[in-house]
């Protein structure tokens, strides 16, 4: 059985930067040949690429962890390793890609083809070749290659339709769609049938097509979380036109004005840029008995200049005016823009000003900090020169200052990125 998926968590990391190479010329005619090791490659990058032939982030349910190639390490005769090869996930058009750390939006998928680096390789080590100086006429120096970045990402897919169905359930949005277009929802005398959104292309004889969304039955609180109303509302932040479905039988012992103005306010406390949004109401079940006085209550309830459409959905009466009318209306309707997300779904995270801090457990000294850890992770500790490097690092950086300041000693340990040094 399809399922819909319309949130993920995923974990990305782009690939390492290859080592650079330590080497010097060995050619018969040149007994003191110069350094000659290459840069290591640049690690591959993990790409989103937006593909309009996917509608959910089932993937992402069953593959949580992506992480990119590395580049290869550098070689002799100056020669550089080659880069990783990126890694491209497609996503489905209309998903936005947040920081799960921050709430901050990394990306907005809203057209095919589209591209994204959300998590970029490392650069390359360098080789000796690029150390060699005036006063080093034959390093033996080289670095590792620079880690890629890392990150958590949740991926929200909003349904990028041209005309979204709202309503209570029970009140014919599926029926409607399935008209209307090629789409086949589940269809049933019952409420809450639909529970994922459904997409539909609707085609008009003289070549025209949009497409429909069947957003799932909303309910009173919908805006505030109640039953899956979060999960439901999304979809309707990216529709241009919204058609508001009412049973206007009341066959439901429901008033249908009462739920006009309960799906309105919904609408509005969930987004008050929605709210602004054209609207058609759908008067949806005219064949049952009792519906035309239904209608004339609406329509003297109604503002004037709010289209009302009286369908029947079973019998097909008035749909094809109503689908001529939509695409009438459609181009001069204006693409919306991303509507900001509630304030609750957003994550601050306090950020330190200082290059690097500096945490004691008795005689162990931990040094914290995304520069100094990154150096670490690009010193190849087992070459002298590069150790030498790396102090120097230290001193340039004021931590090893900052270290004596704390008070440590001979013999103490100093730990950074997982790696632990003896202070001498």
């Amino acid at each position: 059985m399809f399922k819909f998926y319309d949130q993920a968590k995923i974990y990305v990391k782009g690939g390492d930067g290859g080592a650079g190479a330590v080497a010097f010329r060995r050619e018969k005619y040149v007994p003191e040949g110069g350094p000659s090791g290459g840069d290591g490659g640049r690690g591959g990058n993990i790409i989103f690429m937006g593909d309009e032939g996917l509608r959910t982030l089932v993937d992402f349910r069953y593959q949580r962890h992506y992480k990119g190639n590395r580049g290869d390490h550098g070689q002799a005769k100056n020669c550089s390793g080659r880069s990783g090869e990126d890694i491209v996930l497609r996503i489905p058009v209309g998903t936005i890609v947040f920081d799960d750390g921050t709430g901050e939006t990394i990306a907005d998928i809203t057209e095919h083809g589209q591209r994204i680096i959300v998590a970029a390789g490392g650069r390359g080590g360098r080789g000796n070749a690029r150390f060699m100086s005036n006063t080093n006429k034959a390093p033996t120096l080289a670095e590792n290659g620079e880690p890629g970045v890392e990150n958590w990402l949740r991926l929200e897919l909003k349904l990028l339709a041209d005309v979204g169905l709202v309503g209570f359930p029970n009140v014919g949005k599926s029926t409607i769609i399935s008209q209307v277009s090629a789409a086949k929802p589940k269809i049933a005398d019952y409420h809450f049938t639909t529970l994922i959104p459904n997409l539909g292309v609707v085609e008009l004889e003289d070549g025209q097509s949009f497409v429909m969304a069947d957003i799932p039955g909303l309910i009173e609180g919908a805006h505030s979380g109640a039953g899956l109303g979060h999960e439901f509302l999304r979809h309707t932040e990216r529709t241009r036109l919204i058609l508001h479905v009412l049973d206007i039988s009341g066959s439901e012992e429901r008033d249908p004005l009462e739920d006009l103005r309960i799906i309105q306010d919904e609408l509005r406390l969930y987004s008050p840029e929605l709210a602004l949004r054209p609207v058609i109401i759908v008067a949806n079940k005219m064949d049952i008995p009792g519906a035309e006085e239904q209608l004339q209550r609406l329509k003297e309830a109604v503002e004037d200049g709010c289209e009302i459409f009286p369908v029947s959905a079973a019998t097909g009466e008035g749909l094809k005016a109503l689908v001529y009318r939509i695409a009438q209306l459609l181009p001069d309707t204006p693409v919306p823009e991303l509507v900001n997300l509630p304030v609750d779904h957003l994550v601050t995270k306090a950020q330190s000003d200082k290059r690097f801090e500096i945490f004691k457990e008795e005689d162990l000294f931990m040094v914290v900090g995304k520069e100094i850890e990154k150096h670490v992770k690009m010193t190849f500790f087992e070459r002298e020169a590069s150790v030498y490097r790396f102090q120097n690092i230290l001193k340039a950086m004021g931590i090893d200052e900052a270290l004596r300041a704390e008070g440590i000693k001979e013999g103490d340990k100093v730990e950074i990125a997982g790696v632990r040094f003896d202070w001498v």
